[in-house]
């Protein structure tokens, strides 16, 4: 088992820096990011390239002074295409030149929104990713993809989507349920929205041109960029959404 542990300095809007660690696994074909929002939030990627399964994994601390005297762990599983991250290998080649310097992304790809329809029994995603499932652990009650996801899954693993389905726990359409920022009453279920964002992660890798012609274009460094994730999600009590005001 081959793994590579790297850990970046970045800086984000408004000029705050955090700290981001970059896990890559070779053997398994899967690369972990995880870093520490100032707020307490921590958030945790997971890509599994072999079953294009993407993890957002988000601890939220809770707000005592409103009567949340407990953390929140959600887990936002996501269909990722292959070209969307650089490979395992490629992270495992990186190297730290400067370990202090501080970074920022190179490109802006926006903020995704997705709307999380689907609460998954959490035990049953090793059906997607024996990784994704250990990461989730959790987050129990709190496991969410989409339909559409399930869909593209079904079609790269040329499986009934019927077979997929006896992950879901829950199926709801976004219609069916109230936005928490239009209700007052903490003890009513609704449809939360959670914005997250990964700033800094290597997307893709840069290849420059070769004085010799008989040579091709070699690999001279990596892009990196940035991106937003907007997810809606169905759940019990506003209460567990008191961000969403």
């Amino acid at each position: 088992m081959f793994r590579n542990y790297l850990d970046f300095i970045f800086c984000v809007q408004g000029g705050e820096i955090l700290q981001e660690t970059l896990t890559s696994n070779v053997t398994s074909d899967t690369v972990m990011l995880e870093y520490l929002n100032s707020d307490g939030t921590l958030i945790t990627q997971l890509i599994d390239f072999k079953r294009e399964v993407q993890v957002l994994k988000v601890f939220v601390l809770g707000e005592e002074e409103r009567g949340q005297s407990q953390y929140q762990v959600m887990c936002f599983i996501t269909h990722i295409p292959n070209d969307d991250f650089i490979s395992s290998d490629a992270i495992s080649k990186l190297r730290q030149k400067n370990p202090g310097t501080i970074r920022t992304a190179e490109e802006n790809r926006g903020i995704m929104n997705k709307t999380m329809g689907i609460l998954l029994y959490a035990f049953k995603v090793e059906l997607l990713s024996k990784y994704a499932a250990a990461l989730c652990s959790e987050a129990m009650d709190t496991t969410y993809t989409s339909y559409k996801d399930l869909e593209k899954w079904s079609k790269i693993y040329d499986m009934p989507i019927s077979n997929l389905m006896t992950m879901v726990k829950i199926y709801r359409k976004p219609q069916e349920e109230v936005a928490c920022s239009k209700l007052s009453n903490l003890w009513f279920s609704c449809l939360c929205r959670l914005e997250l964002h990964i700033p800094w992660y290597p997307c893709s890798l840069k290849f420059c041109k070769s004085s010799d012609r008989t040579v091709d274009n070699y690999r001279c460094g990596i892009k990196t960029c940035k991106k937003g994730y907007r997810f809606s999600y169905f759940i019990k009590y506003k209460q567990l959404c008191l961000w969403d005001e």
